[in-house]
């Protein structure tokens, strides 16, 4: 029946006034719907139900066909059946719909099975199957079933005579496979009582004009072979020998002829029941026996105690549970009728079970097989790749170069790691709309470690005055910092302090503070003075205790300093060592004084917190726009130039052919000889006269084919000096154009890096492998061609939690061969970070990558790609680190010269020229 929105359209019922109408007025006209045999009272019934019709929202239950409508749906579901049952060998119709008939399953999958296991090696009179006869497959017929030779069985068939699908049913069921049609006995007991092994089957081979493929030559032999001699003769055989055509008998055909044939109530445990009709043309009987029928009553009653009893376990009363669990104690289920139950259910559950391991074994041998059969394509998964002998003959590493923990900025701390990394590259990248210059990592970390106050660091006071005027164009909510201190006291109470400072204490002090911080100046020429106050302002409104967790303690080390204030030391702001946090701290101070006590993580913590929110800002949006612009003009670019380019080195082999012709001109030297050979002969004065007569035109046409040779050869030589000159300015365009594509990989690395900020690729342990360089405001190459770095570093950070659970779910112990090939120091945790900053251990990773996995291909081509600028840039920072490098007794200098020692540190000769002048 056709489905609309995976439902069955039912039928329209005659409504009572017609069936009343039916007795009492008999002429009464009403409106018939033909294909469907309905009866509407009113013509717009009938509309309303044929425009239904009509839709094409409907579905081939058969097919599944869809976008149909009625009409069309009915019509394809019909013709499939007409086709289904033409194919569908009538010797098996009745005993299946027998098997089917008041089966109690829960899916028709499930009996399809059952009957499909049954069936599939039982075959009866007058069924056409292939019989392999010395590896050959030839169309048969079956004359005579023979079942086996036991006390038990039933008597033999008679032979019948051959016959046609039209054929009638005959009036006795056959006394063969009638263990198979009771599907309550388990698959192998019906086997054990009635094994179709042992059936014998007489078969008569058909004539070669009606074998399948007749007159058509065998492709394998290249000839037409000779099947006729087995036309027409008898012979035994067995199941083994003998299937039947998949068109006719498989697990779709046989759901589609059940699903065609039986219905069920919607009642819960109903039986599957054959149609009327079809139970009638069958034989099958229409009248449940009373055992079904009390087993299915039964199998009902007990569905329905099940779920009444969860529904009184949940919701009914206490006394109505107590008295329904003594009246079933008084009047409970037989044991007969329960072992019933609990048998089938037992019986189902066990062939599940079968089904599911025959379908398993399955799938593994055919997953081995083509495991087997396959070859490995390389570049494949990483981790499928070994290394073998062979490879670490060649000299292919076996161990990855250990990249250092410590030598990050903040050593072990990945979190104020992973803050520092994103606020300069953050700072970097979109250093044109925060109007500030390109600094590297080093002066940044120089400048986080800043302790003291004066000289003042002009790269600190920048940095936070441009987030400050950034922050102010982004909404906030006015005092979020006080509230949210407010509600945690309300929550907590009072009674906690942090360095000795209540919040109270805190509100307060903070109250005075940064109150016009949207509009304070903060001029570059004045050195952004004020900026701590507005720091702290920033802070009030855009912070509070659940976006910026640790404001408690920054706000207090900020406004806030001990009663015995000591003299900061003269340590200068590369020392890895931060000054120590106060025990207590009691006085209330101006930001101002206290900023350069701050530690450096709480610096890292509060730009971090700054740049996560500038990122929502306009003039940041506005600037991503306009690099995405700028991204789509390059790629059309990049197109342009590599059709030019492709175009001039098809010149350039063109003119390569006419320099170098394949024959070589030998001109010169033939035309010297024969000149020689003419003059010896007008020398020979003994000649008689009419040879010199004779030999006379022979010298002038020499003469003349010289001339001529010469001429070409002049031209020739010309034409290639003119084809040697146009390669030369070809190969020049070509070179400009290779240098224009390299330009536009730069530009484009630094715009995309003002969009997105993407790893260089990922190793075979799903290890992300970071090079800032060059994106946004920072530049690979500066003016002269000099080199430029930022990080002069390549970072490894480890895999993310999903890629850790990736590898966790393969087969082979991931643990141990990180191990191996990392070691145990080198073994990165989820989000770790490490660095290389020598050049050859970079370098003894690029060739650790193993680019027969994917991963590690790809990113073997961006480090070859990029390595022109790597190894420069790590080699730069490596000559700046050396020539500022003091000698120890430089740093015991008197406080007199300590300022002085500080300013000749790379991160305070720092100056932004990018800074907006009256800002």
């Amino acid at each position: 029946m056709p489905t609309c929105r995976r439902k069955r359209v039912l039928l329209t019922e005659p409504s009572p006034a017609l069936l009343d109408a039916l007795k009492n007025d008999p002429n009464r006209e009403v409106f018939y719907l033909a294909q469907t045999g309905e009866i509407f009272e009113t013509y717009e019934a009938y509309v309303a139900r044929m425009s239904f019709y009509r839709l094409k929202q409907f579905q081939c239950e058969v097919t599944g066909k869809s976008g149909l409508d009625y009409f069309q749906a009915l019509e394809s579901e019909r013709h499939e059946a007409r086709t289904m049952h033409s194919r569908f060998p009538d010797q098996l119709k009745a005993a299946v719909l027998k098997a089917v008939q008041w089966q109690v399953m829960g899916r028709l999958d499930h009996l399809v099975e059952a009957v499909y296991d049954r069936f599939k090696d039982r075959y009866y009179p007058d069924e056409k199957v292939y019989v392999e006869i010395q590896g050959e497959k030839y169309l048969a017929h079956i004359i005579q079933v023979f079942p086996p030779k036991t006390s038990a069985n039933v008597k033999r068939t008679p032979a019948p005579v051959a016959s046609s699908s039209s054929t009638p049913l005959p009036d006795e069921p056959m006394a063969i496979h009638k263990v198979a049609e009771d599907l309550k006995i388990p698959v192998k007991d019906s086997i054990a009582m009635d094994d179709p092994a042992k059936y014998s089957y007489k078969v008569q081979i058909l004539e070669e004009e009606r074998q399948p493929g007749f007159g058509k030559p065998d492709k394998s032999k290249g000839k037409e072979t000779n099947r006729g001699q087995w036309g027409g003769q008898l012979m035994d055989v067995d199941c083994s020998k003998m299937n039947r055509d998949r068109l006719a008998f498989s697990k779709s055909i046989l759901r589609r002829f059940i699903r065609d044939c039986v219905d069920r109530d919607a009642a819960v445990a109903s039986p599957w029941t054959v149609k009327p009709a079809i139970a009638a043309r069958y034989g099958v009987s229409s009248i449940m026996p009373e055992e079904i029928r009390k087993g299915v009553e039964t199998l009902k009653k007990g569905e329905s105690d099940k779920r009444k009893k969860v529904w009184e376990e949940k919701e009914g009363p206490a006394s109505k549970r107590q008295k329904r669990a003594a009246a079933a104690a008084e009047n409970g289920v037989t044991e007969k009728i329960m072992a019933a139950i609990a048998e089938q259910r037992e019986r189902e559950a066990r062939e599940k079970a079968e089904a599911q391991q025959k379908a398993k074994e399955e799938s593994e041998r055919l997953a081995a097989e083509k495991k087997k059969k396959k070859p490995i394509r390389y570049p494949t998964e990483d981790l499928d790749v070994v290394l073998g002998d062979k490879e670490k003959r060649a000299g292919m590493k076996v161990k990855r170069p250990v990249p250092s923990k410590l030598a990050m900025p903040f050593g072990e701390d990945q979190d104020t790691n992973s803050a520092f990394l994103m606020s300069w590259n953050f700072i970097v990248v979109y250093g044109q709309p925060l109007h500030i210059s390109p600094f590297t990592m080093d002066d940044f970390e120089g400048a986080l470690r800043h302790s003291v106050i004066e000289p003042q660091c002009q790269l600190l006071a920048e940095i936070h005055a441009t987030l400050i005027y950034i922050l102010r164009t982004v909404p906030f909510n006015r005092h979020s910092a006080v509230i949210s201190l407010v509600d945690y006291k309300q929550d907590h109470g009072d009674n906690d302090n942090v360095f000795g400072v209540t919040i109270e204490q805190l509100t307060e002090a903070m109250a005075d503070v940064g109150n016009n911080w949207e509009r304070a100046p903060l001029r570059h020429s004045e050195g952004r003075d004020g900026w701590e106050e507005s720091l702290v302002g920033c802070l009030k409104d855009h912070a509070n205790l659940e976006n910026f967790p640790r404001l408690r303690e920054v706000l207090t080390r900020l406004l806030f300093s001990p009663e015995n204030t000591q003299e900061p030391s003269g340590s200068t702001a590369p020392s890895p060592s931060t000054s120590p946090a106060p025990l207590r701290l009691t006085t209330p101070t101006h930001p101002g004084q206290l900023y350069h006590k701050l530690p450096a993580k709480d610096r890292v913590d509060i730009i971090a917190f700054m740049c996560n929110l500038a990122v929502s800002s306009k003039a940041i949006h506005a600037h991503m726009e306009t690099c995405e612009e700028q991204l789509t003009a390059l790629r059309k670019e990049k197109i342009e130039v590599n059709r030019t380019k492709k175009a001039y080195l098809e010149e350039i082999a063109t003119l390569e052919g006419e320099i170098n012709p394949d024959a070589k001109p030998q001109t010169n030297g033939k035309t010297g000889d024969e000149d020689v050979a003419m003059h010896d002969l007008s020398d020979l004065s003994d000649v008689p006269n009419s040879d010199a007569e004779d030999a006379a035109p022979k010298q002038t046409g020499t003469r003349r084919s010289a001339a001529k040779e010469r001429e070409a050869a002049r031209a020739k030589a010309q034409s290639a000096k003119q084809a040697q000159a146009d390669r030369r300015r070809l190969e020049e365009e070509v070179n400009k154009l290779e240098r224009r594509l390299e330009g536009i990989e730069r530009e484009f690395r630094k715009l995309l890096g003002a969009v997105r900020v993407k790893p260089l690729g990922r190793d075979r342990f799903y290890n992300r492998v970071w090079w800032f360089d060059g994106m946004g405001a920072a530049s690979l190459i500066g003016s002269g061609g000099t080199v430029q770095y930022g990080t002069g570093r390549i970072f490894v950070q480890g895999p993310s939690e999903f890629d850790v659970e990736v590898l966790r779910r393969r087969e082979e112990d991931v643990d141990r061969r990180r191990r191996e090939e990392e070691g145990e120091e080198g073994m990165l945790g989820v989000g770790e970070w490490a660095v290389y900053n020598d050049v050859d251990e970079v370098r003894e990773f690029v060739d650790w990558l193993n680019p027969k996995g994917v991963r590690e291909l790809a990113l073997k081509n961006t480090f070859t790609k990029w390595w022109n600028h790597i190894a420069p840039g790590m080699r730069r920072r490596a000559a700046d680190l050396n020539a500022n490098a003091k000698i120890p007794e430089a740093r015991r200098s008197t406080r007199k010269h300590a300022g002085a020692d500080i300013l000749r540190e790379p991160y305070m000769q720092w100056t932004n020229r990018k800074a907006i002048n009256g800002s």
